[in-house]
């Protein structure tokens, strides 16, 4: 019912379907001019964006768990109000609740240029108040077309003020972890995990020999993954951030992850736009003010 409703209201003949999909969650798929999609309303989650013609952008685990409660491992989940365990009572949920909420649909719209763009909703809940307790109104846009443009805007709408981090955790499909690099950090300075000595990478590019988990502070720079074996570069822009995450759980810490085959490290690599640092870019707003936090995903050859 829920997914016919959704489809008489947004669907575009050819275009934008909505259907049940793993774990009876239900999904938006987009075949545009340009390019396929997928968005997984649970976690207003993107699952995948693949350009014509191309390997899929997106990655997502063979061993994915589809069911409310439980955090989908890959494609672009949403982390908001906070960025990985909660500061300061670790039982609350990683990366916070966004990515375990259903989201709900604003629009479905397609341009001139036939991209097509997909806004979803999500504000505060009996759920979420125990968790935070703050009024909110948080939008994601995606626009699916050459480029992937996605957006995640929130809104106070309380009476107070508050803080918050987020991230646009981005998983991309690449072909060997082993293989590629990532140019675009050099001389730039980051802290190993959630460490307090700060580091500096002196190399032009970043190469993947062991478990990598930076984060890059005070960069809004543009990085690229350059991947030889599937003959692409793909370009990460970013806007409302100040750090970019790049992880990799390398083979060790990949064996404790039971949402995760024991190799697949070796095909996904993530580079984010983050909010996540007191002192640096986490975010306080009053009621009535907004932040927006943006990636834009190019691909070239």
């Amino acid at each position: 019912m829920i997914v016919e409703t959704l489809n008489n209201r947004f669907a575009i003949e050819g275009k934008v379907k909505f259907t049940t999909g793993k774990g009876n969650l239900t999904s938006l798929h987009i075949n545009s001019k340009y390019a396929s999609a997928e968005i997984c309303l649970y976690g207003g989650q993107l699952l995948s964006y693949q350009p014509s013609g191309q390997q899929d952008v997106l990655w997502v685990s063979e061993r994915s768990l589809f069911e409310n409660g439980k955090a989908i491992r890959g494609g672009i989940p949403l982390c908001f109000p906070w960025f990985g365990p909660h500061t300061e009572d670790k039982s609350k949920p990683q990366h916070g609740f966004a990515r375990l909420q259903h989201w709900d649909v604003l629009t479905v719209m397609e341009s001139a240029e036939e991209a097509v763009t997909v806004t979803l909703g999500l504000k505060e809940s009996g759920f979420s108040l125990q968790l935070w307790p703050h009024a909110f109104n948080a939008v994601i846009e995606f626009v699916i077309g050459k480029t992937l443009d996605v957006k995640l805007t929130v809104t106070n709408t309380g009476s107070k003020p508050f803080e918050y981090s987020d991230a646009l955790h981005t998983y991309f499909n690449i072909s060997s972890i082993a293989s590629i690099t990532l140019q675009g950090l050099q001389n730039a300075t980051f802290y190993d995990a959630f460490g307090t000595k700060l580091k500096t990478q002196d190399d032009l590019l970043l190469h993947f020999n062991t478990e990598t988990n930076r984060r890059y502070v005070n960069t809004a720079i543009a990085c690229i993954i350059h991947d030889e074996a599937y003959n692409r570069n793909i370009k990460v822009s970013k806007t409302g951030s100040r750090v970019t995450v790049v992880w990799n759980p390398g083979e060790a810490a990949t064996q404790t992850m039971a949402d995760m085959l024991p190799d697949g490290y070796k095909t996904f690599v993530c580079v984010e736009p983050a909010n996540a640092y007191a002192g640096i870019d986490m975010i306080t707003l009053k009621p009535g003010e907004m932040h927006t936090l943006g990636t834009l995903i190019e691909i070239t050859t």
